[in-house]
């Protein structure tokens, strides 16, 4: 988890004392019982609850939907959300240590931006299958503007850009490297038309064809993120040439 783990923790401290709640003593002479309050204002704890928010959506994602929502008091919800973030949090190094090997971490928020750009929001609500799916047709949409097409897509599209053949009015091709006529230039703009099909034809296809898939387990969708990230650098780096 690429996350400064003490600021973290002391953003989810300060908001937890925030809206904790409480009952203040009565006024001299009041007849009707203090009702509770909390801590902080209400603009403190907005505040707060800005930066805490970010922080569980990276903590915890999906926190929103399976974390209950208590009608009495908005922020009940974020308060049992930061408690359980604590948690991980504090354990996660001793998690990490007992449970499996401390292995270097994919982080999504690195990974290439039309990727993540494309599947943050259904990430952060816990719609995996459907995030990855997202960052599919962003990568697609911005490939077609890298080459400024709009009648192929996907595979057809892909095949077209890194194809070997020169580049034919109105079929511009994507070269990431220069055509010197080696076995190289060759093998690398076979693999990327290789490697796209099968992100598509194996992965996005998939994801957003079948009726009644299961949710993709997180990590399993983030490698499907991270296929997808290497082919959008490819993308992004490469030479138009028309």
């Amino acid at each position: 988890m690429t996350i400064n783990v003490a600021w973290a923790r002391t953003q989810l401290a300060e908001f937890l004392t925030l809206s904790e709640t409480y009952v203040p003593p009565n006024e001299p002479g009041a007849i009707v019982a203090s009702r509770l309050r909390n801590r902080g204002t209400q603009p403190e704890i907005v505040a707060s609850a800005q930066i805490v928010e970010q922080i569980l959506d990276r903590v915890l994602p999906g926190w929103r939907s399976s974390v209950p929502v208590h009608k009495s008091n908005r922020w009940l919800q974020y308060r049992e959300a930061a408690q359980r973030a604590d948690v991980v949090l504090v354990r996660e190094a001793e998690v990490r240590e007992n449970l499996g090997e401390n292995a270097p971490q994919i982080s999504a928020a690195a990974m290439h931006p039309w990727v993540w750009d494309g599947a943050k929001a259904l990430w952060q609500s816990g719609h995996f299958r459907e995030a990855v799916t997202a960052a599919a047709r962003k990568v697609n949409a911005e490939t077609q503007n890298r080459v400024g097409r709009r009648d192929v897509s996907e595979t057809a599209l892909f095949q077209s850009v890194f194809s070997k053949d020169d580049p034919k009015p109105g079929q511009p091709r994507l070269r990431l490297m220069a055509d010197d006529g080696s076995d190289t230039f060759r093998s690398v703009h076979r693999g990327a038309m290789a490697f796209a099909e099968g992100c598509y034809a194996g992965i996005r296809n998939p994801n957003s064809h079948e009726d009644g898939l299961p949710e993709l387990p997180e990590h399993e969708a983030l490698e499907q993120l991270a296929a997808f990230s290497v082919l959008a650098r490819w993308v992004d780096g490469a030479t138009v040439s028309a």
